[in-house]
């Protein structure tokens, strides 16, 4: 009992070390690392050398100042790629219905189009109708705008001039779309006023992950009479919200 317990003390000697050094990204000294951790000075460089074996930790020899290893980013990545975007999301699709009352959608990205994996139906009797798996149009949606606008997906992928279009307010050339892409882009939110079909609004916001790429997309759709142009910039800012809460979930900035 007694060798387990020095053992577990002295994980807990190390954690705290990489605790330390998290807090100190301009690395730091053994004598500054044990008075910080409240160590003695011999048993941090001992620390400080295993950690160092196992990539934990890097020296710079000419500081002599230690900081967190690339084995780090390793292991932060294997805990992202368990993490469910759906489970995770769940909460925020519901509360988004909860807040407007119109269906809230998940979608992530494809190579050329958007995807639908998650939704919750709206509670009113006419609502927009989501369909799991299916692919959105790229150019006349709002999911398709958002994947234009932060994922690599260039205008060129989409294919010749004109676009498809769909109904009298689908963008149908790349200057159209190019500037809606942008104006998304600053905004952080994209709107869609009847571009897909008659009658049916959007708003969405990018879900983006821990290097700020593109991981899934958090949208609500519902019909123009109630989801109308008025709405739109208050339901934009609560898009921005879900989405912000699965992206820090997911280990991007909150």
């Amino acid at each position: 009992m007694r060798e387990e317990g020095r053992t577990l003390a002295s994980v807990d000697r190390a954690l705290g070390l990489l605790d330390a050094l998290a807090e100190l990204p301009s690395g730091a000294r053994v004598s500054e690392l044990a008075q910080r951790t409240g160590v003695n000075q011999s048993t941090v460089s001992r620390l400080l050398g295993t950690l160092m074996a196992r990539g934990f930790v890097d020296r710079d020899d000419a500081t002599a100042r230690y900081r967190l290893g690339l084995r780090l980013v390793a292991y932060g990545d294997a805990v992202l790629a368990g993490l469910d975007v759906r489970t995770i999301a769940r909460p925020q699709l519901e509360w988004l219905v909860a807040q407007t009352g119109e269906t809230a959608t998940l979608s992530v990205p494809g190579e050329t189009q958007p995807f639908t994996i998650d939704f919750v139906p709206s509670p009113s009797n006419v609502a927009s109708r989501a369909e799991l798996g299916r692919p959105s149009v790229t150019h006349a949606t709002v999911t398709g705008k958002l994947l234009l606008a932060f994922g690599p997906l260039p205008l060129d992928r989409l294919g010749p001039e004109p676009y498809e279009r769909f109904t009298d307010r689908t963008p149908t050339t790349r200057e159209e779309l190019a500037r809606e892409v942008e104006r998304v882009r600053t905004e952080g939110v994209a709107y869609g006023l009847q571009e897909r079909e008659p009658g049916l609004n959007a708003v969405g916001a990018p879900v983006l992950g821990r290097t700020q790429a593109l991981v899934a997309m958090l949208s609500i759709q519902g019909p123009a009479s109630r989801l109308h142009a008025r709405r739109m910039s208050g339901l934009g800012a609560l898009l921005k919200e879900a989405a912000n809460a699965v992206g820090a979930a997911l280990g991007g900035q909150p």
